[in-house]
């Protein structure tokens, strides 16, 4: 029998990486959150690659921690492994990553959440969602509990209405072996929310006594690490090796003659999957000109034998995926202790939702997460953290947060999903970013400490040690464009080594730093009047002498960009009043309703002419002194 159990002002549906930052950021602004979950267990479950962070990922996680959010300091905690990738290339594309022990991981979020004030985290099922006549949200639990909200955050991952695939088999189920929402994937199609089907999937994990590691190559991790928290003092330990091993044709071989057998070809599974994390059954199929594909062997923990093979993602039968992990090296005699599959899943069209997150026709009701129609920890949990502090904003009556593109990557990830939509699920990468030589991973405090001070998610100590840091930054590079480098045979010979031009005369240490082939570690013994500074510090120096130039270019674009992007538009703006307007130009800009002229330049169907009209339309209502 139903019963009324308690009102919250927010409460968050799913205990993802979406859903953990999302409860916490709203109970950090103070408001009363619960997180419901269907099992207390796989808080923060990393459900794929045991891994958080790489290319432009990194760059999130590093954001999300200059916000106030909580993944930086929980991978910091649960790391076996430490790497920045693409050292060989410049630093707006060096991006963290870390290999996390899974389940330590997950009883660190589930700890986290516990202590929370502010938050009461629950594990039960919601099966519906709607609207009371009061205006406020109502959630059902699978126990007839009922719970009212002003704000619901809807971070359900992959388990709406969840389908897995193993060849010709497919049963109704969500992700590691956990049971679907189905009932409440229903009721938000019900509710009217415009919703589609996406894919993803993990391949096979084995047990680490059945490999043969003498074939295969060892990966470690950096010998100097770095944290993804900027304010962690913990050195990063590296306790496990991954390893590195290929595919070969007796691999191809064996995929193609089931090719017939796979539920991707045989058109069994209907939703779109990952256009850069494909399976080898596409790997194969695509690129069928390529030798071998390699594979990254990972450990998924330190009290666990089980290995994560990244790069061997299938639903192809399991005596097709044990006859295939046996033709690659060092898996001949591999153990499979989960066998990989595909998983079909419920997600939403992001072009449904405001910057802030919240639907466009739906008020207090957010998305956040793979709901929205991205992939990845990283984007969840940058999503999970905008939409919990746009509902705490919302029920506190504060402004609501809007990242520009301009400003970080999280507000790249939001402005391309809600103005020009995904068709497979989104992944987050650095050529996603006009600006990513601004948008580095080294600098996202820089970029965002200020802002989540501001909302209230950084402490006064934590933010007081950021203003100390970048004055530190100031006083030095003031230092190096003053002091001045003597020239002497030593300091020449380390020149003409490095293929530069020797000096004759005394020369500003900023003036050698804008040589690419020199920095502070190789003119060490020369800059005898250098202050003892952590090497974070050094680095930004560095890095804005160097690229001072090409910054201040990116810069202009940006201004440029912003001058648009303060031009707001009504979100009831009647479009189809704008004569001159192309009639695709009216029905993008209706559906989607951007906030401002830069958003509207952004939507695919728009184009420049429309623009110039709508700035002079703007132009006109002003001078009417209409806007």
């Amino acid at each position: 029998m139903e019963y009324f159990a308690k009102h919250y002002e927010v409460i968050v549906v799913g205990g993802g990486h979406a859903g953990i930052e999302a409860g916490l950021a709203a109970a950090r602004l103070g408001c009363a959150v619960a997180v419901f979950t269907i099992n207390l267990d796989w808080i923060g479950n990393l459900a794929c690659n045991p891994s958080i962070g790489g290319t432009s990922k990194g760059h999130l996680v590093r954001e999300v921690d200059a916000l106030g959010g909580e993944m930086a300091r929980a991978a910091d905690a649960n790391t076996l492994q430490s790497r920045i990738l693409n050292l060989g290339k410049g630093p707006a594309v060096h991006s963290l990553r870390a290999q996390i022990d899974r389940r330590t991981y997950s009883i660190h979020m589930k700890h986290v959440l516990e202590l929370q004030e502010n938050l009461d985290l629950v594990q039960t099922e919601i099966t519906q969602i709607n609207k009371t006549q009061e205006g406020l949200w109502q959630v059902k639990t699978r126990v007839e509990a009922n719970y009212t909200a002003d704000c619901v955050i809807l971070a359900t991952g992959t388990f709406l209405a969840g389908k897995i695939y193993v060849g010709d088999v497919s049963y109704s189920g969500g992700p590691d072996g956990m049971f679907p929402a189905n009932e409440l994937a229903v009721s938000l199609k019900t509710l009217g929310l415009p919703m589609r089907r996406f894919k993803t999937g993990p391949p096979s994990r084995v047990n680490r006594r059945s490999i043969d590691s003498s074939k295969l190559e060892p990966q470690y991790g950096d010998e100097k690490t770095i944290a993804f928290s900027f304010y962690n003092d913990v050195p990063i330990k590296n306790i496990e090796p991954c390893y590195i091993t290929y595919t070969n044709e007796a691999t191809k071989k064996v995929v193609l003659d089931n090719i017939h057998r796979s539920p991707l070809y045989g058109g069994k599974i209907d939703g779109v999957g990952p256009r850069y994390c494909p399976s080898l059954e596409d790997k194969f199929v695509r690129f069928a000109e390529k030798e071998r594909h390699q594979v990254f062997i990972e450990p998924c923990g330190a009290d666990t034998e089980e290995l994560y093979l990244q790069g061997l993602s299938s639903s192809l039968p399991e005596d097709v995926q044990l006859a295939f992990l046996h033709t690659v090296p060092g898996l001949e005699h591999c153990e499979v202790m989960r066998i990989g599959y595909a998983i079909e899943y419920e997600c939403v069209d992001p072009l449904a939702l405001r910057p802030t997150l919240e639907f466009l026709d739906f008020e207090g009701l957010y998305g956040a997460g793979q709901f929205n129609g991205s992939s990845g920890y990283e984007e969840a949990a940058a999503q999970g953290l905008v939409a919990g502090i746009n509902a705490a904003g919302k029920v506190k009556g504060k402004d609501p947060l809007v990242l520009d593109r301009a400003s970080s990557y999280i507000g790249t990830l939001i402005d391309d999903l809600v103005t020009k939509g995904c068709s497979d699920p989104y992944r987050m990468m650095t050529s996603r970013s006009e600006y990513r030589l601004i948008l580095r991973q080294d600098n996202a405090d820089r970029r965002l400490t200020e802002i989540g001070y501001q909302i209230g998610l950084i402490s006064k100590e934590r933010y007081e040690k950021f203003l100390h840091k970048v004055e530190l930054i100031i006083q030095e590079r003031k230092r190096v464009h003053k002091e001045v480098i003597s020239p002497s045979q030593a300091l020449n010979d380390i020149l003409v080594s490095r293929e530069t031009t020797p000096i004759e005369t005394g020369v500003r240490l900023e003036e050698l730093f804008r040589r690419p082939q020199l920095n502070y570690e190789v003119l060490t013994a020369f800059d005898t009047n250098r202050p003892d500074l952590t090497g974070d510090i050094f680095e930004q120096v560095e890095i804005d002498i160097k690229y001072e130039g090409y910054i201040k270019r990116q810069q202009a674009q940006i201004d440029e960009m912003r001058r648009l992007e303060v031009r707001p538009l009504g979100e009831n703006l009647d479009y189809a009043e704008i004569s001159g307007l192309r009639l695709e130009a009216k029905e993008k800009l209706k559906k989607i309703r951007p906030l401002n002229v830069g958003q509207a330049s952004r939507i695919s169907g728009v184009s420049p002419a429309d623009i110039s009209v709508l700035l002079i339309w703007l132009e006109k209502e002003r001078e009417n002194g209409k806007r």
